[in-house]
């Protein structure tokens, strides 16, 4: 039978069949109009004091770390850094949220994110600096190792959240995306997942205004990217990115939502990449000088600094002090990357299988050979 067959209303309409019927109240899983804000608004003064002044030290380390990275690309230490100057608090708040079982999968772009979950922050370079792919132990810090490929780690971290949720794990996973990456079908594949499965898992897109020089206008039509969320079934969030508070509060009650067993959500945090999509590209040619100034007016280390210093929660000294822990911070890191990392070729074959195969074995046994041979030759040309 058709839906044509149906029994007419008396409207004379077919009746749908029961399977058309909407499966889930779209209303609530709407965004705001706007973007939801904290600090400026008459609800800054509900936020912990201390988590503010927190928020803000992150986020001015998370500037000069950027700065510093960007600075180590110049000088040959880095092959490439893709900058989150202008994105700090949305870095910041998303590794501020999760409770140390949790599990972080963040993009290439976030590195900030994972320096701010405890991570160190040359272990965080080490795949930009082209020494390894992944320069730390993803299960002994809860983070997933940095994704190239735009969007392919929403999948793992939907696979990751529903096995947890299986396995009766008190566990959220939330997955950093850029607004590039909602172009891409992993990212809609994991939504989908997500939403049928109720796993605990939050998806943040940092919606930067551009994915390399593509402006976000020439991927989608949709109101908004949070929209996005209600064609899975999930809630869809508003947020300002550039608003520390308010990202802690909406990635927080989405983790707590997550953990509930509320299911997944979707955050769009509305912000904008300061810095060139890399230290290889031109944004001159894609954006002008007007329309980056414009966005300096809302820059999130300000909007901190102004909240705390109205309310009277920091003085001129406490900023200093927080200033000069960023630039300690970076003059370590600077020397720590100016070093030659010490690289033995037979790490090639460790952290492949928990148990080589014999193939890798055989290679690595020749590998072995002629590297022996390889010193044998040199201590005969000292001899």
């Amino acid at each position: 039978m058709t839906v044509m067959d149906q029994r007419a209303t008396r409207e004379g309409r077919p009746v749908p069949p029961p399977a058309w019927q909407p499966r889930t109240d779209p209303a609530p899983l709407l965004p705001d109009a706007e973007p939801h804000r904290v600090l400026g608004t008459d609800a800054a003064a509900r936020v912990d004091p201390e988590l503010l002044r927190r928020l803000y030290a992150e986020v001015v380390r998370g500037r000069r770390y950027n700065a510093q990275a960007t600075a180590l690309t110049k000088q040959g230490r880095l092959a490439v850094y893709p900058s989150t100057t202008g994105q700090e608090a949305a870095e910041v708040a998303a590794a501020l949220v999760l409770d140390e079982r949790d599990w972080l999968f963040p993009s290439y772009r976030d590195t900030l994110a994972a320096v701010a979950r405890g991570l160190d922050p040359v272990q965080a370079l080490t795949l930009l600096r082209g020494d390894w792919h992944t320069g730390y132990d993803p299960r002994e810090h809860r983070i997933a190792p940095l994704c190239t490929p735009l969007a392919t780690q929403l999948p793992h971290a939907v696979g990751l959240a529903h096995a947890a949720q299986l396995k009766g794990d008190d566990v959220v996973a939330l997955a950093m995306v850029g607004d590039g990456g909602t172009s891409e079908g992993d990212f809609h594949e994991a939504l989908n997942f997500a939403a049928v499965w109720q796993a605990p898992v939050v998806f943040l897109v940092q919606n930067n205004g551009f994915a390399i020089s593509v402006p976000l206008a020439k991927q989608t039509a949709a109101p908004s990217l949070a929209h996005k969320a209600v064609g899975y079934g999930m809630p869809g969030r508003l947020v300002d990115g550039n608003d520390a508070a308010a990202l802690h509060e909406v990635l927080g009650d989405a983790v707590a939502r997550a953990r509930g067993g509320g299911g997944p959500t979707l955050v769009e945090a509305v912000t904008y990449r300061m810095d060139a999509h890399t230290n290889a590209d031109d944004a001159t040619r894609y954006r002008s000088d007007s329309e980056v100034e414009m966005w300096r007016a809302h820059d999130p280390v300000l909007l901190l600094e102004r909240e705390l210093t109205g309310r009277g929660l920091i003085d001129e000294a406490g900023i200093q002090a927080v200033r000069d822990d960023a630039e300690e911070r970076a003059a370590a890191l600077r020397e720590r990357m100016n070093q030659d990392p010490a690289l033995d070729p037979m790490d090639l074959f460790t952290d492949v299988y928990a148990e080589q195969t014999p193939q890798l074995r055989e290679q690595a046994a020749l590998l072995r050979a002629e590297l022996d041979a390889e010193a044998e030759d040199a201590e005969g040309d000292q001899a």
